[in-house]
């Protein structure tokens, strides 16, 4: 088992920033068009955690991580997960991380290069643990830089820093830690 920790794009903040679209931390936890080279470097029973953008308001905390249970092609996602289509949101924000439409062909709405690396391994998560609560986020915010650094073994003064602009590989002990700690932030007993 390994995981990957990243930081989404800068200004990506569910609660203070943009829409974060992918990955979805819902109630099916999944990463579909972002990150193409986490998606194919990972397999079942590894682990992704995500780190929110950048913004000037606040600190970017650990929004959450989840289990890869499978990678499935981008048009057995469209099949299976039909809410989490890309569309377009009342305030103009992009929503989901399907990037297909129901031929397999690359959607209108998205205009990123590179579509047929970017279809390929759509993971399907399982075990989220999400900080989705106003109580919850603000810990993390507080708390992610400190428990980064411990984890990592590494200085720094922002989360680019100790795991990198391009993320970092974990190690089982590490992913352990990491889950450990989401779960004291939510309340759920070890």
């Amino acid at each position: 088992m390994i995981g990957k920790i990243f930081i989404t794009r800068s200004g990506y903040d569910p609660e203070l920033g943009k829409h974060v679209k992918d990955p979805y931390l819902g109630a099916n936890p999944t990463l579909g068009a972002c990150r193409p080279d986490v998606r194919r470097q990972l397999n079942e029973g590894d682990h992704i955690f995500v780190i929110s953008g950048k913004i000037p308001e606040a600190h970017q905390y650990v929004m959450g991580g989840f289990e890869i249970d499978a990678k499935i092609p981008a048009l057995d996602a469209y099949k299976q997960f039909p809410d989490l289509r890309l569309r377009q949101r009342e305030d103009g924000q992009l929503t989901g991380n399907i990037i297909v439409n129901d031929q397999g062909s690359q959607h209108s709405l998205d205009d990123h290069n590179s579509f047929d690396r970017r279809i390929e391994n759509y993971v399907v998560g399982r075990n989220l643990l999400a900080l989705d609560q106003p109580n919850e986020i603000l810990r993390g915010r507080n708390e992610t830089l400190n428990v980064l650094q411990e984890i990592m073994h590494k200085k720094g003064s922002s989360p680019v820093e100790v795991v990198g602009r391009w993320g970092s590989r974990l190690q089982e002990d590490q992913i352990y830690h990491l889950r450990e700690w989401l779960k004291t932030i939510k309340g759920i007993p070890n």
